[in-house]
C-alpha cells in the first residue's frame, strides 16, 4: 500500500478518536493467520472487555471471510466491540451486529455458490470424458507391468523401487487397474499379551 493510502487510513482512525499509541500498523499480508501477524497479536493482547477495535476497512483485519468471522467471534466472546469505518459496521449496537451477520451470511452464500459451480463444472467435464486431477506418473505399459509384478508376488518394496513410487501410490495404481489386493497377515509374537 502506498504512503498516501496509509495517511488516509491514519487520518480516518484519528478522526474516529483512536489514540496514537493504540494504532497498530501491520506491514505484512493480511492473508496470514493471526499468529503470523505480530501487530495484530499485540493489538488483541491489549484489548479489554468493553473496548472497541476500530479498523479503517474490513480487509485490514482479515482477507478471508473465514478468518474475519473467527476474529470477530473471538472479539464477541471477549466482549470487545468491533467497528469498521469504511463499511460503517459497529457491533456495539444490535443493528451493527445484524449488519455484520448479514454480510457474513452473504459471504457464506457466495462461497457455497462458488463450490456448487465448481462441482457442477467438474461433473460436466467428467460427463464429456474429461478427467481432472494430476496426470499419472506411470504410463499404461508401466501400470500393466506393475500389476503383473504384483500378481507374481514380487515384494512391494522391489516394485516401489523399480517405479520410484510410494507405497500408497502403488496401491492407488493397483486399485485403478481393478487388481485384487493380497491379504497381508499380521503375525504377533507368541507369549503373554
Amino acid at each position: 500500500m502506498g504512503s498516501q493510502d496509509l495517511t488516509l487510513q491514519l487520518d480516518a482512525l484519528r478522526t474516529a478518536g483512536v489514540d496514537e499509541e493504540n494504532i497498530f500498523i501491520e506491514k505484512i499480508s493480511g492473508r496470514l493467520s493471526k499468529s503470523q501477524r505480530p501487530q495484530l497479536l499485540t493489538c488483541f493482547r491489549k484489548l479489554r472487555e468493553g473496548d472497541t477495535l476500530i479498523v479503517w476497512k474490513l480487509d485490514r483485519l482479515g482477507r478471508s471471510l473465514k478468518d474475519l468471522l473467527n476474529l470477530i467471534q473471538e472479539l464477541e466472546e471477549r466482549r470487545v466491540h468491533f467497528r469498521s469505518l469504511t463499511e460503517t459496521i459497529d457491533t456495539s449496537s444490535p443493528t451493527g451486529r445484524l449488519i455484520f451477520h448479514i454480510i457474513a451470511a452473504f459471504g457464506e452464500f457466495e462461497r457455497n455458490l462458488t463450490k456448487e459451480r465448481s462441482l457442477a463444472g467438474l461433473a460436466s467435464a467428467r460427463a464429456r470424458g474429461i478427467v481432472g486431477g494430476r496426470r499419472h506418473k506411470l504410463s499404461n505399459d508401466d501400470q500393466k507391468l506393475l500389476v503383473h509384478l504384483y500378481k507374481k508376488n514380487i515384494p512391494i518394496q522391489i516394485i516401489r523401487e523399480r517405479f520410484g513410487i510410494s507405497k500408497s501410490c502403488l496401491y492407488d495404481y493397483l486399485r485403478l487397474n481393478n487388481t485384487i489386493l493380497r491379504k497381508h497377515l499380521l503375525t504377533l509374537p507368541t507369549g503373554k499379551i
